[in-house]
Parts: structure tokens; sequence; C-alpha cells
């Protein structure tokens, strides 16, 4: 992929992410046209979901949601301050995956690794060629 300016504030925004949220390591990730994959690790095992209800609304600190509500709040300011808007720039919600296993991890990493190279066959590509393409890491 070659990143628009739109497309380097994203990949900008993901790697100070590390820098400020100590409880994070950040792996594998790929900014597309209208997406981003990236593997998250957390490195406390006691945060995220808890199954209870919390007394303010929204993610909870140190979660991958507190993580992803904040990179999407960074990433949107800075592109509508960029284009003199006050849009949305990202879908409300994510998909995300637990990575159980290595062998999983490693099929994962190699998927976002070659997540560019699918793109003209991707369903959400307008110029697709194949839209039947089926996600190869889900097995």
């Amino acid at each position: 992929m070659r990143l628009t300016e739109y497309g380097r504030i994203v990949s900008q925004e993901w790697e100070i992410s590390a820098t400020i949220r100590q409880e994070l390591t950040l792996d594998a990730f790929v900014v597309m046209a209208n997406h981003v994959h990236g593997v998250v690790i957390i490195k406390e095992s006691n945060v995220g979901a808890t199954g209870g209800s919390s007394i303010r609304p929204g993610p909870h600190q140190r979660s991958l949601g507190s993580f992803l509500s904040g990179f999407k709040s960074a990433t949107t300011k800075r592109i509508n301050d960029l284009q003199r808007t006050s849009g949305l720039v990202w879908q409300r919600n994510y998909y995300e995956h637990v990575i159980r296993n290595e062998q999983s991890l490693h099929r994962i990493r190699e998927y976002i690794a070659t997540n560019p190279a699918r793109w003209d066959f991707d369903r959400e590509n307008p110029a697709a060629t194949n839209p039947e393409l089926e996600d190869v890491w889900r097995g």
C-alpha cells in the first residue's frame, strides 16, 4: 500500500500509541485503503472485559476498547484538522479475535503482511475482480 496523507496519520498514531500506553505491545500492523489490521498484546492479564457492569460507561482503562477509542479519536482529530472538517472517520465498532496460540499468531501475522497484495480481490474494493475472497486466517 502506498499511504495517503491520512494513511500516514493512521500509521503514525499507531506507533505513538505504543509509547503512550505502556500496557500494550503493538505487533503486526497494516493500513489498507479502507481499514486497518493490527495485533495488540495487552501485557496485564486482568484488564479488559470483566462481565460485570462498570460504574462509568465506555471502555475500561487499559483495555482493547480503551486503546481503540483513543486511537480512533486521535486519528480522527488529526484528519479532521487536516481537512478542516468535523466528520466521522471510522466506523462505530471493530472486529476482535483473541489469539490463543503461536500457530494462530503466525497465521494472523502472515495474513496481515500479505493483505495489501490481495486488495485487488477484496470484496470491499470497488474495483475488485474476485468478490469471493475468503479470510484465510480464521481456520
